[in-house]
């Protein structure tokens, strides 16, 4: 049975209404040689991905920049994003191949909704040219995972009986690996050299009361100096400093609390990661509450005082709208955009996507178009596997996709979703030998993640052939409730508008924002299929 959150842990951040975060440290890698800084463009606008990636952890390898981010249920789990310029970024990777940790995971028996990848870290050790990712699961134990490239292949290293809650991992200047973690009350850990155990763990710090609650460690050493990086959720940010060593003491600053961010209508800019450039400028990547969207990485400049503090670089007093764009070598090549057309040329998935829960690898295949065989009966789009999930790009946007229906079985349900803890659907019906193009709403699941809503249709139309396109716009920006509104056409050139508008929930505690997916699960028996030829995002 789906268990629910610890008390301690939800009413704490109900008492606090702020989103969780991701946590993860890493020593900064030496500059690389210096290369003629490019001409930037004039100045760059935040948020610098209007995507939902939470928990950010940001590193340097040579001249490419890393991020890691949260995925919750999703798999493959905790993506990897790559940039040169620190503006413009794209999915290269995940750290987690496959959510291996339990049946819930794979929809058996059980669900794994809002567990899975929270806070992680992810550090490079040059030693033996390798990434580390590290994070905990469902409060039972610690995983690390290694790549020497961040696509992979990305293999499990070790699993540690301490569950490193919102841990940061630091490669220390002599090649030691250290872990900052906790809640409120922060401890370090010593790894082994090979990092597969634990050396020792020591109580570094405890939180004022005054403060609250701090966690999302990032650990650094910066000109000699240890650095844990902490956030108040969700709305404010903190440091320590020790001038001791890697387990203190401690001294904390606050870095910024109620500080007005860059999305009208979003919450503070917190949780997240600094980095330095090739020249020595130092930046902070943090994330934006902005549901019903998600959590949207911002990027803001960084200044030193003269005993070692980093300050944040305001704009009238706020976190910028924009700054001027990093002064760093001209790129080796453009990034991959994190919208457009997606053809599933080829024989594998593209990093830009990810299944609801892990996928039955037997049930879809991809060979110049995506195939879903159906892989579940039920009549709950939360129980179905192989769901098929592409973030949405704010503020706003549409994905339309091409769907070959002519193998779907009496029974089958197959679609495009605007999908959260509230949820609706475009799609197809197959019934009695006939077909329907249905708009459904009314998908709901309640604060332990339980469906209480399975759908209703509102709309539907008779359809012929065997093809048909689909089309789910969502306005995601934050601040009061938003429309995602769906269509559909058999020529892909004319678009009728089926059903009424449906109203993006923006509660923060699924924490996970709305996803495009892609469907096709079964009510009555296997055997049907649906293939997807072209799937589009595009902003207007």
């Amino acid at each position: 049975m789906y268990m629910s959150w610890p008390h301690q842990y939800l009413s704490r951040r109900r008492a606090l209404a702020a989103a969780t975060g991701l946590a993860t440290g890493a020593i900064l890698p030496l500059a690389a040689a210096q290369e003629p800084a490019r001409a930037a463009a004039a100045a760059y606008t935040n948020p610098v991905i209007w995507q939902d990636f939470a928990d950010i952890d940001i590193i340097r390898v040579g001249d490419t920049f890393y991020a890691s981010a949260s995925t919750m249920h999703y798999s493959p789990g905790a993506p990897v994003l790559r940039s040169y310029d620190l503006v413009n970024w794209e999915i290269a990777g995940h750290s987690l191949p496959v959510l291996d940790f339990g049946a819930k995971y794979d929809l058996n028996g059980a669900r794994g909704y809002v567990r899975g990848v929270w806070a992680s870290s992810l550090a490079y050790r040059p030693s033996n040219r390798t990434f580390y990712w590290l994070g905990q699961i469902d409060f039972t134990r610690t995983y690390i995972y290694t790549a020497t490239a961040v696509e992979g292949p990305w293999s499990r290293l070790t699993t540690i009986s301490t569950p490193y809650y919102d841990a940061g991992l630091l490669v220390d200047s002599d090649d030691t690996l250290y872990v900052a973690y906790g809640n409120t009350t922060i401890s370090v850990a010593q790894l082994s050299p090979d990092g597969r155990n634990q050396v020792r763990t020591q109580q570094v710090f405890t939180t004022p009361s005054s403060v609250g609650t701090l966690e999302g460690a990032r650990f650094y050493k910066i000109n000699g100096q240890y650095y844990i990086f902490l956030t108040r959720p969700a709305n404010g940010q903190y440091i320590l400093k020790s001038s001791s060593g890697p387990f203190g003491p401690y001294t904390m600053r606050q870095v910024l609390l109620d500080l007005r961010g860059p999305i009208p209508g979003g919450g503070v800019p917190h949780q997240g990661g600094l980095v330095r450039t090739q020249s020595g400028a130092w930046y902070y990547m943090a994330f934006v509450d902005a549901y019903p969207g998600g959590r949207m990485p911002a990027l803001a400049p960084i200044t030193w005082t003269s005993d070692g503090w980093p300050v944040v670089q305001l704009v009238n007093g706020a976190w910028g709208t924009s700054y001027p764009s990093p002064a760093v070598p001209t790129p080796p090549r453009q990034v991959t955009p994190m919208t457009g057309v997606d053809a599933f040329d080829g024989t594998t998935l593209k990093p830009r996507w990810e299944w609801n829960h892990n996928p039955d690898n037997t049930k879809w295949s991809i060979d110049n178009g995506l195939t879903l065989r159906t892989a579940t009966v039920t009549n709950d789009l939360y129980w179905a596997r192989n769901t098929l999930t592409h973030r949405i790009q704010g503020p706003t946007s549409t994905a339309m996709v091409q769907l070959d229906h002519s193998a779907m079985r009496d029974g089958d349900r197959a679609g495009l979703a605007l999908l959260r803890d509230s949820s609706a659907w475009i799609g197809v019906k197959r019934d009695g030998g006939a077909t329907r193009v249905v708009m459904v709403n009314g998908l709901t699941m309640d604060g332990n993640w339980n469906t209480t809503g399975t759908g209703t249709e509102v709309a539907s139309v008779p359809v012929s052939g065997g093809r048909i396109w689909l089309s789910a716009s969502a306005d995601i920006r934050p601040g009061a409730a938003r429309p995602g509104t769906f269509s559909y056409s058999t020529d892909g050139t004319t678009f009728t508008r089926l059903g009424p508008a449906f109203s993006l929930g923006n509660d923060w505690r699924f924490f996970m924002g709305y996803r495009f997916a892609l469907f096709n699960h079964a009510t009555q028996a296997l055997g049907g299929a649906v293939r997807v030829t072209r799937f589009e995002l595009s902003t207007p």
